[in-house]
């Protein structure tokens, strides 16, 4: 017989091993059963035991604990968001200080900033008692009566000024620095509050509106104003006002929602993976319950990024216009929901590529084809590359011989970066997954099988040695 390509040879391998796997998931099935005797006292001969296959109460203790952790999944996502946003400073004010750069939150802050000037200083007065005072002097009737008046548009005018000096400062990088300033002084007393600290400046009101202080903005206008040459700002006292930006029904649910989250936020997730993996382990398919715990986290996070959606809606609806005006309030929500919406989108694709992993390297009909296809398509390239005098040598022989090891290794550095690596991303679920991928391709075609083929006649069949 013709000696064998060593594409033949591979595919026959492949096929071997398909066949193995097979065999294998029959003996799951099959019963120890004793040989009939072979005659007179020579007593029972009995086949050598085998495994015997788990009962279906594995299957319901497989679902039941993969259904708990894809339902605690989103909870975990929630958790652990709200633990860092409501515990770190620093994450919170970077998080929040991009609100000083939309439009429509610089227009708010600025009406509210003059609404609370105007409400310490009484501009038409002030400007009355200046007319006044010139009159006095001993202007004609003609005069007197020009005077009187420009005392409307005098005081207008003066409204006009100091709205458009504070709309320029909010608009100004200074105003950056004093927006993050209020956050972070806004945040620790929304942290004692939460804590309960008796000696905390309440930043949230008894009706669960959460603010950030004017208190450093005015200020900070007031110094502008001077500098212009308006002495009247120097009447404009320490102002201690608050601006909402959030609210919610009650304070008692918030600081039972703090306490939840920071309880929960750093152990939370690990268990709800925790529920999935043992869900995978004690399963008698285990290729297919990985499968399917992957498609149950997927829907989950599926279910959390449409909350969030939903929540937009009705957060909107349900804020009052007298506090937040509505684009404001959209802007507020998506800052606030943009972080929680990108982790469970990442952990989204995330799932979706271990189903369609688990899928590929599980032992099913169309997943066998698609590995043959791609051990011949590596094979064909890798054999492509040695007719042109390319070869790894002795270094893709040890890669080959090591080959379980390599793909384990890398299953585990990229799972170790998605479970580590903060904040979780899409981007970096996906690259680090395209990465992975890469890698195992290249380890594909560098490694070099070691085939043995001794010469045989034409009747025998060639032995194959694959170390």
């Amino acid at each position: 017989m013709a000696r064998e390509t060593s594409a033949e040879l591979l595919a026959r391998i492949a096929q071997l091993e398909s066949d193995n796997a097979a065999l294998r998931d029959s003996l799951e099935h099959a019963q120890t059963e004793p040989v009939p005797p072979l005659g007179g006292d020579a007593g029972t001969i009995t086949a050598p035991p085998v495994k015997r296959k788990r009962s279906w109460g594995w299957t319901l203790l497989a679902v039941v604990l993969i259904v708990i952790g894809a339902i605690l999944a989103p909870v975990a996502v929630v958790a652990s968001w709200a633990k860092v946003q409501l515990t770190d400073t620093n994450t919170f004010v970077a998080t929040y200080s991009e609100l000083a750069k939309d439009p429509g939150v610089q227009a708010f802050i600025t009406d509210q900033t003059v609404k609370v000037i105007q409400e310490n200083v009484d501009i038409p007065a002030i400007t009355s008692q200046v007319i006044d005072g010139i009159t006095a002097l001993g202007t004609g009737p003609v005069a007197t009566k020009a005077l009187e008046s420009l005392k409307g548009p005098a005081a207008q005018g003066i409204v006009s000024l100091v709205h458009s000096t504070v709309g320029n400062f909010v608009q100004s990088d200074a105003f950056a620095d004093v927006w993050q300033t209020a956050l972070r002084a806004s945040h620790q007393q929304l942290v004692a509050t939460m804590q309960n600290d008796p000696k905390a400046a309440i930043a949230v009101g008894s009706d669960g509106s959460v603010g950030v202080q004017l208190g450093p903005i005015i200020d900070r206008v007031k110094q502008l104003l001077i500098a212009q040459g308006l002495d009247f700002a120097s009447q404009i006292p320490t102002v201690d006002r608050t601006v909402t930006i959030a609210q919610n029904s009650s304070l008692p649910t918030l600081q039972l929602f703090y306490g939840v989250a920071v309880a929960a936020g750093a152990w939370l997730p690990w268990i709800a993976l925790l529920f999935l993996a043992a869900g995978v382990l004690v399963a008698r398919r285990r290729a297919l319950a990985l499968v399917w715990a992957a498609v149950a986290l997927a829907i989950s996070m599926v279910v959390i990024v449409g909350g969030i959606s939903i929540g937009h809606l009705v957060f909107v609806s349900s804020v009052s216009p007298s506090l937040i005006p509505a684009p404001v309030a959209q802007t507020v929500y998506a800052t606030v929901t943009t972080a929680m919406r990108d982790t469970g989108v990442a952990v989204l694709v995330l799932a979706i590529v271990v189903a369609l992993v688990a899928w590929y390297s599980g032992p099913f009909a169309v997943s066998r084809r698609l590995r043959g296809f791609f051990g011949a398509g590596t094979t064909w390239v890798r054999e492509a590359a040695e007719r042109h005098g390319i070869t790894t040598g002795r270094v893709g022989e040890w890669i080959y011989a090591q080959r379980a090891l390599l793909r384990a290794a890398v299953a585990v550095i990229a799972a170790a970066v998605v479970l580590f690596v903060r904040p979780l991303t899409t981007g970096l679920v996906v690259w680090t997954l395209v990465i992975a991928a890469l890698v195992i391709v290249i380890l594909e075609l560098v490694q070099r099988p070691v085939i043995t083929v001794p010469e045989t006649a034409d009747d025998e069949t060639p032995v194959v040695t694959v170390p």
